[in-house]
C-alpha cells in the first residue's frame, strides 16, 4: 500500500506508482496531510465526495482545507483555504468547475475550481448542515440540518423554499430521488414523506414499518433508479422499500457484530441499469462490509478494528471506494480488486468430519429471525409478504432425501438458471416441467408449484405417477380455473361465495365488513390444496373423500373449513390476521370438516351446486394424454413471446457486455502497448543524449588541437616578423644618411600637401552638407505623397461605407416593398375566397330553383300532353323567345364572371305558382317557355314572363349592391399599402 503525504504541497503527483489490481486488500493509495514544525500533527480528513464522472475526488479537512485529486491524471490541487472545518460536499453541479461547501459556522459557499474564486456564499441555517443533496440537471440543490431543509436555486443561488418541522421531531435528511422530480424527506420519528419537486405538494408517505420494532431510521440509500430505498439505524436490521408500490418489500439481518448502522450507499455497476444490487453497510465497528441484497450474501468488506472507517463515498462509475479513516487520513481503494476473486484465500485442504448435530445446533445459533413484536405470527404487509433474510452461514439443513424436498419459494426465475446451468431440472423439478411440457398454461402459471407440492412430497420416488396423478387433479378438480388467467378463478369463487352465503349468511358478512374477499379466505385452500393448513395424515384423510366424491366436493370441503371456522373467523377483525389464518395450521378437527362438507354436498341447492356447472369425474386417456386448451390461449402466447423478447434481450446484453469486456481488454493492451512504446521511445531518447554528449566531447577535442595549431601558427608568425623586422632596420639606416639629405626638401613638401588637404577636407564637408539637404527634401516629398495615400485611402472608405449604407437602405426599401406586395396578394386572395363564396350561395339557391322547377314539371306534363297538339305554333314563336333570353343571360354572364342563369334566381321567390311548358332536354328553362292560359282560373303566361324579366333585374341589381358592399368592407378592413417614394443611388 503507498503512501502520499500532502504536507504544504498545493499540487503534484498523488501517487509515483499506482497498484495494480492485485493491490493488498484494494487499497490505490493512503493520504495523510502532516504538518511539520515544532510541534508535528496530522490534519484530520472530514468530508469526500465524487463529482458526475467519478474520475475526480473532492476532500475537506478540519482547518478547511479543500483538495481536488485527478485520478485519471494523478494529480491533487489545493483549490481554497475556508479556515472552517467542512461538514459537507457536492461536487456534481451543472457547471461541472464548481462546487458546494458546507462550512461549521452554518453557511453555504460555492467554488469554482480552475479560478479558485469566491462563486456565491449562502446563508439561512441555524444548525450545522449535514448533507447537501444536489438535483439531477444540477440546477438546485437541498441542504439539510436538524431543524430545517432549504431548497436553493444554483443559477441565481436563491432560496426558492424552506422545510420547517416541529423541535420534537428533528429531521434525518431530505434529498433528491434519482430520475425523478420527487424529493423524499425522512424524519426522526420515522416517518418518510414524498413531495412534487415542482409543486412541494405531498405525493405520499411510507407507511409505518413493523409495528413494535425498536428501528428507529438514521441513514439512508436510494438505488440509482430511484426504485428500491433502504434505510437504517441503531439496529443490525435494513428494511427494503419499494417505492414504486410503497411497500416494505423485504428485512435484512446483518450479522450479530453488527449493532448499529452508520452509513448506507449504493455500489454502481455499469451494465445493472442502474437498480443496484450491492449495498455497503458502514457499522458501529467502524467496518463497510458490501452485500448483495437481493441473495443476502456477503461480498467483502473494507476496514477494520484496527484502521476504522469514520464515512466514504462510492464513485457513480463505480471504480472507486473513497473512505475517510479513523486516524484522519483518507484511503482510496479499487472496487475491481476488491471484487476479484484472485484476492479471496484459497478454501482450506485439510477439512475434518463433524457431527451433524452439532452443525445444526451452530446453525441455529447463528440464525436470528425477524420478528414484528406480536407472540404468535409475523407482521405481513397488505396485498404482499415481507421477506425476511438472514446473512448467516450456509450449512445443510438434511442429510436424507434431499433432493426429494420441494421448498416454498420456487420461482421461474430458479428454474431457468437451474435449466441454463445443468441442461436438465434437477428431480424435484421434473413434474413442473413435465406439466409446462404438457400444456403452455402451466410454465405461466405462478400456483402450480404450490398445487404439485402435496403431490411431489407423497410420491417423491416415481415423477411418472406423480405427473398423471397432478394431471388428473388439474382436469377435474380445477375446472374452469384457467378461463379468467392471469387472475385466479372469478367464476368458482363467485360460486363458493354463493353457497357460503346460503349456509352461513352471518360469517359472509362479517367477511364483507372487513373487505375480505374469497381470494382471501378460499383462494389459498384452493391453490395449495389444504397443503399450509393440513398436516399430512389430514391432507391424506381429505384427499381420499375428494377423489371418491363428484369434484364439487373439493369446492364443498372448503367451504366447510371456513364454516367449521368461524369461531376464530368472527374474533379476526384485521386483513393480516385473515390472510395468516387460511395459510397456517389451526386448531381444528378435520373430521368435523368432512362430516360438514358432505351436509353440505346434500343441503345446497341445486341452482347454486357446483355440481351443475362442475363435470362428473373423468380419468386421463389411455395411450396419450388428453389435450389441455381451456385457457386463454393469447395471453400465454403473450407471456411466452415476452420472455423470449427478454431472453434474448439478455442475451444481447451478454454479447455487449462481452464485447464490451474484450474491448476493454483490447484497450489494456493498447495501454501496454502505448507504454512499451513510450519505453522504448525514452530508451532512444537516452541513447540520442548520449550520442549527443560523445558529439560534444569530440567537438571539444577537434577545438583543441585548432588551438594548438593556432599557437605554432602565431609563433612562426613572430620568427617571420622578427626577420623581416631585422631586414627592415638595416635597410632604414643605409637610406637613413640619403633621406637626412632630402629632408628639407621634404619639409616643404609637406608643408604644400597639408595645405592642399586642407582644402579638400573642406569641400568634402560641403558636399556632405549638400547631400544632407537633397536626402532631408526627398523624405518631405515622400511624406508628402504618404499623406496623399493616406487622404485617398480615407476617401475611398468613406466612398465604400456611403456606398454600402445606401444598398442596406435600397434592401430594406425592397423588403418594405415585398411585405406591401404580399399584403396586396393576401388581399386579393380574401377579395377571390369572398366572391367563391357568393358564387356558392347563388349556386345553392339556383339548385333550390330548379328542384321547385322539377317538383312543378310534373303537375304540368299532363296539362302540357292535352295542350301539344294546338300550341305548336305558339311552342314555336316561344322557342325563338328563348333563344334570345338564353344569348342574354350568356352576355351578362360574360360581364358580371360570377352569375349563371340569372332568370331562374327568382323563380323559388315568387309566393305564387307558375304553371311551365315541358322542359327541354338539354336541361335549360327558359323563363319565357310558358304554355298560354288554357282556363279561366289561370292568368297570362305573357305577364308572368314580364314579371319574371323584372324580377331577374332586381335580383342583379341586389346582387351588384351586395358586391360593391363587399368590396366596400374590404377596403375598409385592409386599406391599400402606400408606398414612400425611393429613389435608386448610385
Amino acid at each position: 500500500m503507498e503512501s502520499s503525504d500532502l504536507g504544504s504541497r498545493q499540487q503534484g503527483p498523488i501517487w509515483h506508482r499506482k497498484p495494480g489490481p492485485s493491490a493488498r486488500r484494494g487499497v490505490i493509495v493512503n493520504i495523510i496531510h502532516s504538518v511539520k514544525g515544532y510541534h508535528s500533527k496530522t490534519i484530520r480528513f472530514l468530508n469526500v465526495a465524487f463529482d458526475s464522472s467519478g474520475d475526480f475526488l473532492l476532500a475537506g479537512d478540519h482547518q478547511g482545507n479543500i483538495y481536488v485529486f485527478d485520478l485519471n491524471g494523478n494529480r491533487f490541487n489545493l483549490v481554497q483555504r475556508t479556515t472552517q472545518a467542512c461538514t459537507a460536499l457536492a461536487f456534481n453541479l451543472r457547471r461541472k468547475t464548481e462546487f458546494l461547501v458546507a462550512l461549521a459556522d452554518y453557511s453555504i459557499k460555492c467554488f469554482d475550481i480552475e479560478t479558485k474564486e469566491l462563486v456565491s456564499w449562502m446563508r439561512g441555517h441555524d444548525s450545522s448542515v449535514s448533507s447537501i443533496s444536489v438535483h439531477g440537471s444540477g440546477r438546485y440543490a437541498i441542504t439539510t440540518s436538524s431543524d430545517t431543509a432549504q431548497l436553493w436555486d444554483l443559477d441565481t443561488f436563491q432560496r426558492k423554499r424552506k422545510l420547517n418541522v416541529r423541535q420534537s421531531v428533528g429531521i434525518q435528511k431530505v434529498f433528491f430521488l434519482p430520475l425523478s422530480n420527487t424529493i423524499l424527506s425522512c424524519f426522526k420519528d420515522n416517518s418518510v414523506f414524498a413531495w412534487e419537486f415542482d409543486t412541494l405538494h405531498c405525493k405520499y408517505q411510507l407507511p409505518t414499518p413493523v409495528e413494535g420494532s425498536a428501528l428507529l431510521y438514521k441513514v439512508f440509500a436510494v438505488t440509482r433508479d430511484g426504485r428500491i430505498f433502504v434505510a437504517g439505524g441503531k439496529s443490525n436490521q435494513l428494511h427494503l422499500w419499494c417505492l414504486e408500490s410503497r411497500k416494505l418489500i423485504r428485512i435484512i439481518q446483518m450479522p450479530a457484530k453488527v449493532r448499529a448502522v452508520r452509513h448506507l450507499e449504493f455500489l454502481p455497476d455499469s451494465f445493472d441499469g442502474g437498480s443496484n444490487q450491492v449495498l455497503g453497510v458502514l457499522s458501529q465497528d467502524n467496518i463497510m462490509r458490501f452485500i448483495n441484497i437481493e441473495t443476502c450474501k456477503l461480498l467483502f468488506e473494507i476496514g477494520s478494528h484496527e484502521e476504522g472507517i469514520s464515512t466514504a463515498a462510492i464513485s457513480p462509475n463505480g471504480r472507486y471506494i473513497a473512505s475517510v479513516m479513523e486516524n484522519g487520513s483518507l484511503n482510496l481503494y479499487s472496487v475491481q480488486a476488491l471484487t476479484q476473486e484472485g484476492n479471496q484465500p484459497p478454501p482450506p485442504t485439510f477439512k475434518v468430519v463433524e457431527d451433524w448435530s452439532k452443525c445444526r445446533s451452530e446453525a441455529n445459533k447463528l440464525t436470528m429471525r425477524v420478528t414484528s413484536g406480536r407472540s404468535e405470527r409475523p407482521w405481513k404487509s397488505k396485498g404482499s409478504k415481507i421477506q425476511s433474510r438472514l446473512l448467516k452461514m450456509q450449512v445443510n439443513t438434511s442429510l436424507e432425501n434431499k433432493e426429494n424436498e420441494l421448498p416454498g419459494g420456487l420461482n421461474k426465475k430458479r428454474l431457468r438458471t437451474l435449466l441454463k446451468g445443468f441442461g436438465e431440472y434437477p428431480a424435484k423439478y421434473r413434474t413442473l416441467s413435465a406439466l409446462a411440457h404438457w400444456s403452455a398454461i402451466f410454465a405461466e402459471t405462478p400456483y402450480i408449484p404450490l398445487l404439485a407440492f402435496p403431490f411431489v412430497k407423497l410420491f417423491q420416488n416415481n415423477q411418472l405417477i406423480c405427473f398423471e396423478v397432478v394431471a388428473t387433479v388439474v382436469v377435474n378438480l380445477c375446472q374452469h380455473w384457467f378461463e379468467y388467467f392471469p387472475n385466479p378463478p372469478v367464476n368458482i369463487l363467485s360460486m363458493m361465495e354463493n353457497v357460503l352465503a346460503h349456509h352461513d349468511k352471518e360469517l359472509l358478512q362479517h367477511l364483507i365488513k372487513y373487505n375480505v374477499t374469497s381470494q382471501v379466505y378460499a383462494w389459498p385452500l384452493l391453490e395449495t390444496l389444504f397443503s399450509e393448513v393440513l398436516t399430512r395424515e389430514e391432507w391424506l384423510k381429505v384427499f381420499d373423500n375428494i377423489f371418491s366424491n363428484h369434484p364439487s366436493y373439493f369446492l364443498m370441503i372448503v367451504i366447510a373449513y371456513i364454516i367449521c371456522s368461524r369461531a376464530p373467523l368472527l374474533h379476526c377483525n384485521q386483513i393480516e390476521d385473515f390472510e395468516y389464518f387460511f395459510h397456517h395450521r389451526n386448531n381444528l378437527d378435520i373430521n368435523v370438516v368432512i362430516k360438514e362438507a358432505y351436509h353440505l354436498m346434500e343441503t345446497t341447492p341445486l341452482d347454486i351446486h357446483p355440481q351443475r356447472v362442475l363435470d362428473d369425474f373423468i380419468p386421463l386417456t389411455k395411450g396419450q394424454y388428453p389435450v389441455f386448451n381451456k385457457y386463454p390461449k393469447f395471453i400465454v402466447d403473450y407471456q411466452t413471446q415476452e420472455q423470449e423478447r427478454i431472453r434474448q434481450d439478455e442475451i444481447e446484453y451478454l454479447r455487449e457486455r462481452q464485447l464490451a469486456h474484450e474491448l476493454e481488454a483490447k484497450a489494456q493492451e493498447r495501454k501496454a502497448e502505448d507504454e512499451a512504446w513510450y519505453r522504448k521511445q525514452e530508451l532512444l531518447q537516452e541513447a540520442e543524449e548520449q550520442r549527443r554528449k560523445m558529439l560534444l566531447e569530440e567537438e571539444e577535442k577537434l577545438v583543441e588541437q585548432r588551438q594548438r595549431l593556432a599557437a605554432v601558427k602565431r609563433e612562426l608568425k613572430v620568427k617571420e616578423l622578427q626577420f623581416l623586422d631585422a631586414s627592415r632596420r638595416r635597410f632604414l639606416k643605409y637610406q637613413q644618411d640619403q633621406r637626412q639629405m632630402e629632408l628639407k626638401r621634404l619639409d616643404d613638401e609637406i608643408a604644400r600637401k597639408a595645405t592642399m588637404r586642407e582644402q579638400e577636407t573642406a569641400a568634402a564637408l560641403q558636399d556632405v552638407e549638400v547631400q544632407r539637404m537633397e536626402l532631408e527634401s526627398q523624405r518631405q516629398v515622400f511624406e508628402q505623397v504618404a499623406e496623399e495615400n493616406l487622404t485617398k485611402a480615407e476617401q475611398k472608405r468613406i466612398d465604400a461605407n456611403w456606398r454600402l449604407r445606401a444598398l442596406h437602405k435600397l434592401r430594406g426599401d425592397d423588403q418594405d416593398r415585398e411585405k406591401r406586395y404580399e399584403e396586396i396578394a393576401k388581399l386579393l386572395h380574401d377579395n377571390r375566397v369572398k366572391e367563391a363564396e357568393l358564387l356558392k350561395a347563388m349556386r345553392e339557391a339556383e339548385e333550390k330553383t330548379w328542384e321547385e322547377v322539377i317538383q312543378k314539371k310534373a303537375q304540368l306534363e299532363q296539362e302540357q300532353k292535352a295542350a301539344a297538339a294546338a300550341d305548336e305554333h305558339r311552342k314555336q314563336f316561344l322557342e325563338d323567345k328563348m333563344n334570345d333570353a338564353l344569348e342574354l343571360a350568356e352576355k351578362l354572364q360574360r360581364e358580371d364572371g360570377c352569375f349563371e342563369r340569372p332568370r331562374d334566381l327568382k323563380a323559388g321567390r315568387t309566393g305564387r305558382g307558375v304553371e311551365l311548358q315541358q322542359v327541354p332536354r338539354s336541361g335549360n328553362i327558359c323563363l319565357n317557355d310558358l304554355s298560354p292560359s288554357q282556363s279561366s282560373s289561370h292568368m297570362s303566361l305573357d305577364r308572368r314572363g314580364e314579371d319574371l324579366v323584372l324580377q331577374e333585374r332586381e335580383l342583379m341589381a341586389e346582387v351588384r349592391r351586395l358586391r360593391q358592399k363587399l368590396t366596400s368592407q374590404a377596403r375598409t378592413r385592409h386599406p391599400p399599402a402606400r408606398f414612400p417614394a425611393t429613389k435608386w443611388t448610385p
